[in-house]
């Protein structure tokens, strides 16, 4: 077990099981469901967009597994950042963690964005006109997003003063989310055209310099075909990448090495269905190619002649998108916490505020982070890189489970992965598979950023690091200091 025992800033253990799957939940039902799902469908998969997100969560569940095991394993703050730390040692883990940021920065700012252009599109379902102003102000794309920011300070400051708050406001939010979807299932299902199936996955088209790494080599086409089925595959895992951020919350759990690895595997499945379910109704209720639109659920069901409905769901998808950057947030703040608790970024975001009993200095940067970062207009086009740190991370924790049961076999584990070792490396497998159905741009920006990101582990971390002089830089952790098994 960790001795986080004498660390001076520790969370509180407040959440159960169900609260950890709201968590988790509250992530996930987002953009996946309500955007994704006929973007993706016009642009890459067609029809076919169902088998995409059925490959995503089947490979994101196998990953899963890896981490429910590492948690129960090392039930503290900080995800994958300290899974591999405690698996690889500290360069390592501080490259999962730099990639960590990365991801949970962006994919607040870009949903803080596709937030506030749902917004407008919910008003506008209500018949509610804006001044010409905000409307110019309020798109993805604005140069200047006025909307964005204040969507963002607002959540920032209900995750920085309580976790029991922020809980309790996200079951609510899932409840209402689950809700929605399960209308838009049942209401959507009557109103399907199977002729809309056809041609279920439609033929490949040349896309030129925009296609990803795999198209490259192999000198297929990402566009449409079953190249462009597992494009979208690669795009729609960020709706799924929700099941690791409960992992960060593993400190604040009660039981965590029961209760986080339950939650993982309950999450993931039960968005699985959802989404499979959902996205069959949609490519069925509209032309696949009719579906680029920012909200194509709610316009789905205008087109149907199905007013109320598209009411309903426009609420329902303004609720999820704000539930996925408030969780963001969450998850943001303990990877910040955990990370500066061990020298490696500067130790004001290590400490645990004593009136809200959370992360509440972690909780303000990130928010700033995010909210500064919105304000690009050009963001948006970054999204793939936030689904590539995503898959850095999974792949280290699937090796990592190897390694760990290699170098420590006799420690105790609440769970076990089944299979070892040919599940954690089809797991690894995949993700380097579904890696490469990414742009060669967004792999030359991630390692620009990694890079710079070893720069300041060399610069700063290495010499401030809670470990440092104790242990050599990448040797794993093992039996030494707060990381300790």
């Amino acid at each position: 077990m960790l001795r986080i025992s004498e660390a001076r800033h520790r969370l509180p253990r407040i959440l159960g099981t169900a609260q950890l799957v709201m968590l988790g939940l509250g992530v996930m039902i987002g953009a996946g469901i309500f955007s994704l799902s006929g973007q993706q469908a016009a642009a890459n998969a067609g029809p076919a967009v169902i088998v995409s997100f059925a490959i995503a969560g089947a490979i994101c569940f196998i990953a899963a597994l890896s981490y429910a095991e590492l948690s129960s394993t090392i039930p503290v703050a900080g995800s994958s950042y300290t899974f591999t730390y405690v698996a690889f040692g500290e360069l390592w883990g501080w490259l999962v963690g730099w990639a960590l940021i990365l991801e949970l920065v962006l994919a607040a700012s870009i949903l803080s964005r596709a937030w506030s252009t749902y917004f407008v599109a919910t008003l506008g379902e209500f018949d509610v006109s804006l001044p010409s102003f905000v409307l110019d102000h309020s798109q993805a794309d604005s140069t200047l997003n006025l909307v964005a920011p204040i969507v963002l300070i607002v959540l920032t400051i209900l995750v920085a003063t309580g976790t029991k708050l922020s809980a309790g406001v996200l079951s609510i939010a899932v409840l209402i989310k689950v809700l929605v979807i399960l209308l838009v299932i049942g209401v959507g299902f009557s109103y399907i055209d199977t002729d809309n199936y056809t041609p279920f996955i439609p033929d490949a088209q040349t896309v030129g310099d925009a296609g990803t790494v795999w198209s490259s080599l192999t000198g297929t086409d990402t566009s449409y075909g079953i190249a462009g089925v597992f494009a979208a595959t690669a795009v729609i895992a960020f709706s799924y990448i929700g099941f690791d951020l409960i992992s960060t919350a593993a400190e604040d759990a009660k039981e965590p090495r029961r209760s986080v690895p339950r939650a993982m595997l309950i999450s993931i499945a039960f968005v699985t269905v959802l989404y499979v379910a959902m996205a069959a109704v949609l490519v069925g209720m509209r032309p696949y190619n009719e579906l680029a639109t920012a909200a194509p659920v709610s316009d789905a069901f205008s087109a149907a002649g199905v007013g109320w409905a598209a009411k309903v769901i426009s609420v329902g998808g303004l609720v999820a998108f704000t539930t996925v950057i408030m969780v963001v947030l969450i998850a943001q703040s303990r990877v910040l916490f955990s990370m500066g608790r061990d020298g490696l970024l500067p130790g004001l975001l290590g400490r645990v505020s004593r009136r809200y009993s959370t992360p509440t200095n972690g909780s303000i940067i990130a928010g700033l982070a995010a909210t500064v970062v919105a304000m690009f207009p050009k963001i948006g086009e970054l999204e793939q890189m936030l689904v590539l740190g995503a898959f850095f991370a999974f792949f280290s924790c699937s090796v990592g489970v190897l390694v760990l049961r290699r170098t420590q076999p006799d420690i105790e584990r609440g769970f076990r992965v089944p299979g070892v070792p040919v599940v954690p490396l089809l797991a690894a497998v995949a993700i380097v598979w579904l890696s490469l159905n990414v742009t060669g741009e967004t792999w030359i920006r991630f390692v620009i950023w990694m890079a710079i990101g070893l720069v300041i582990y060399l610069a700063y971390g290495r010499s401030h690091s809670a470990l440092a002089g104790r242990i050599g830089m990448g040797t794993p952790v093992g039996s030494h200091g707060k990381h300790a098994l």
